[in-house]
């Protein structure tokens, strides 16, 4: 059934229905009008860098509240002196995530799932979740800055399942938090995890049971190049090992791909 006119396929996760970056959308304006595109409605949100997931007549999308609290006077998460550069200073910052589900048509809130979520990362940058929700039929999955995986229910919020990577996997959450966005393939979820021999994992979609995770390369004894970066990339002297797996984790291409910075190439 083609799409009603002014009606947009949906975009139900990161980068769009292939995860390729591409609208397939015709007759795109050049340019907006003089005082801008008309407001169809707006929402109220807290903060965060998620962006918006739309699927079914709904739009998915992740944020925070933060709890009162002296920026100032939060408690510092380092072993002795802080880092004399913000951008590298860690506090203890207490709020809530949440997964919050809007009408299309209108931006009513449809449903909202909440858990407490102290954030431990970078406080200069702690202003909410980075993930993309990413819908997959009657399901939405969602994962927290401080790595707290939620399967929801589309259409009232519910939990399916959950898993919270630090817990299971030992994960010491990264600088600027978790931020991969969980990616679906057939019947698994695949993300980017972290912690010991963790790196990426697939989990059973439906019920997040742990389907498969790639052996662990052997890497350089540098304490610099000892933290793995990337769902199918390790860093190793500045490039990434990168590797392309099967759906039962098997390694069958490998190309190795430049990283800088602490960046990674995620799923």
């Amino acid at each position: 059934m083609a799409p009603a006119p002014g009606q947009a396929d949906d975009w139900p996760q990161w980068l769009g229905p292939e995860r390729n970056a591409i609208w397939k959308e015709t007759g795109i304006i050049d340019k907006f009008p003089a005082k801008g595109p008309a407001l169809r409605w707006k929402s109220s949100l807290g903060g965060g860098y998620s962006g918006p997931s739309v699927a079914n007549g709904k739009v998915y999308v992740m944020d925070r509240w933060a709890k009162p609290v002296d920026l100032e006077k939060a408690k510092l998460l380092h072993d002795g002196p802080p880092p004399r550069n913000i951008n590298f200073v860690r506090k203890l910052l207490p709020g809530t995530e949440r997964v919050v589900c809007l009408e299309e048509k209108e931006g009513s809130v449809k449903w909202v799932h909440e858990w407490d979520c102290d954030y431990t990362t970078v406080a200069a940058y702690a202003i909410g979740p980075r993930v993309t929700p990413t819908v997959d039929g009657d399901r939405v999955y969602a994962l927290g800055a401080e790595g707290q995986l939620v399967c929801l229910d589309a259409k009232d919020g519910k939990v399916k399942w959950d898993r919270d990577f630090k817990k299971d996997y030992g994960l010491k959450i990264p600088e600027w938090g978790t931020s991969s966005h969980p990616l679906v393939d057939g019947d698994q979820l695949i993300c980017v995890v972290g912690g010991q021999d963790s790196t990426v994992v697939s989990f059973d979609k439906k019920t997040g049971v742990e389907k498969w995770r790639p052996v662990a390369l052997v890497m350089e004894k540098d304490p610099l190049e000892k933290r793995t970066q990337a769902a199918t990339m390790h860093q190793v002297r500045g490039c990434c090992d990168g590797q392309c797996r099967d759906q039962n984790g098997r390694v069958f291409a490998r190309h190795d791909v430049p990283a800088a910075h602490g960046h990674y190439v995620g799923p």
